[in-house]
């Protein structure tokens, strides 16, 4: 399908984690043609990278079709990835960085490669908890993922709470 043919989607994603290692959730919403989809899942145990680059690979799973996709993440660790070249690099080479170490989440990396390369994707990153609407919105689908999955007990001091499954 030429590209002129392709359907263009906007998408914005974020992941939030409970502890970095702790439970996680993602969010993302998909606009076409004016209309909106919102997506979000929870992991029980994750960290904010895996559950950030969840979102991106389950909003472009969700597409039905090849598309020309507009995607706004506020992570630098995943638009820093496409916008700076790295993921070219570390296919490349194994799927290690330049030191020669295997990169962090690789099979995450690895899947959203596959679905960055059927689909045209344009990274734009946008600072986080600020000013922009979709994002704040997707943060809100990934941390209510988080509180309607775990239990919080509010007796015992934050610094010391632990965060335990329902």
């Amino acid at each position: 399908m030429a590209a002129k043919d392709q359907k263009r989607v906007t998408i914005y994603t974020d992941g939030a984690c409970s502890g970095n290692p702790g439970p996680g959730g993602w969010g993302a919403i998909l606009i076409y043609k004016g209309i909106e989809k919102e997506l979000s899942g929870f992991s029980q145990e994750s960290t904010n990278n895996i559950m950030e680059l969840t979102a991106i690979i389950e909003a472009l799973k969700a597409l039905k079709e090849k598309c020309i996709v507009d995607l706004y993440t506020d992570s630098t660790y995943c638009a820093n990835a496409y916008l700076n070249g790295w993921i070219y690099n570390w296919s490349r080479n194994g799927w290690k960085k330049a030191d020669k170490k295997e990169i962090a989440n690789r099979e995450l990396w690895q899947e959203l490669f596959e679905l960055t390369g059927y689909h045209t994707v344009n990274w734009n990153h946008v600072k986080g908890h600020a000013d922009n609407e979709l994002n704040n919105r997707c943060d809100k689908l990934a941390t209510d993922e988080i509180k309607k999955n775990t239990k919080v007990d509010k007796t015992i001091p934050a610094e010391e709470q632990e965060v335990i499954s329902k």
